[in-house]
């Protein structure tokens, strides 16, 4: 038995072709709209007013008959978009992150989150254990008489894998990969639900909101609640204008404005 921390990489985000946005505005006159762009490491935001500005042609005053004036400042403009919950441009925002050492509890609950998202998770199926990876809350580590029961558990439930790799001759040469694939299927059977494992998990940034929110409540199981306030502080840091509204109160991240 090993113990680990669930971690978060954040290893993708939006990046915008900032010559084809040109081409682009140059067919409707929105070039200085982009001319005044901050395009320092916020593409992200500058996607979501991209995308809504094209909805009512709002990049200059006057593109658009019905608009005689427009929002200049972004932050004003994304706080905007919360506010009146015009959340669909919110969508075309896609973050990945690996989320290591992560629970099967946590990806069961997350898997309840499906609009928005794409998941692509570590197999137990074609992966073998050669250990049990587990995460033990602090409350958990202080309790002596506790750990040292779960300790036992899962060594033995360790040894009994390593056991069946041996009785099965999986590391024998020869063994076709399709037999082993069978085996480790049934030895995975015997990994607690608390076994650590990794996935990516990219969302769009609608459902990240939701997402954090739902995830850091108080009544959120422990562990996910511990994952979304480090991706809520992940997501503040890369897209302040989009996650800047957020409260956090005893651990809970509670929006200023829900249901975009």
């Amino acid at each position: 038995m090993r113990a680990v921390e669930p971690e978060v990489f954040l290893v993708a985000r939006p990046e915008l072709d900032y010559d084809e946005l040109a081409a682009y505005l140059g067919e409707v006159g929105g070039e200085s709209w982009l001319e005044r762009l901050d395009r320092g490491d916020l593409d992200a935001q500058n996607l979501a007013e991209f995308a809504g500005r094209l909805c009512y042609r709002s990049f200059e005053p006057g593109l658009n008959p019905n608009v005689t004036r427009i929002r200049e400042d972004q932050t004003d403009y994304l706080r905007n978009i919360l506010s009146s919950a015009h959340g669909s441009v919110l969508e075309h925002l896609n973050f990945s992150f690996v989320l290591h050492n992560v629970s099967r509890v946590l990806t069961h609950e997350l898997v309840r989150h499906r609009p928005g998202v794409a998941i692509s998770q570590e197999s137990l199926r074609f992966v073998r254990l050669a250990e049990l990876p587990f995460w033990f809350p602090d409350w958990a580590q202080e309790d002596a008489e506790l750990m040292k029961r779960a300790t036992a558990v899962l060594t033995q439930l360790e040894e009994f894998q390593g056991w069946m790799a041996g009785h099965f001759g999986l590391d024998e040469d020869g063994v076709p990969f399709a037999e082993k694939k069978h085996r480790t299927s049934f030895m995975r059977r015997f990994a607690p639900e608390g076994v650590a494992t990794g996935l990516v998990w990219t969302a769009n940034v609608r459902t990240l909101r939701h997402t954090i929110e739902a995830r850091t409540a108080v009544g959120a199981e422990e562990e996910i609640r511990m994952l979304f306030q480090r991706i809520g502080e992940l997501m503040r840091a890369e897209a302040p204008a989009l996650f800047g509204d957020y409260e956090v109160v005893d651990g809970a991240w509670v929006p200023g404005w829900r249901k975009v």
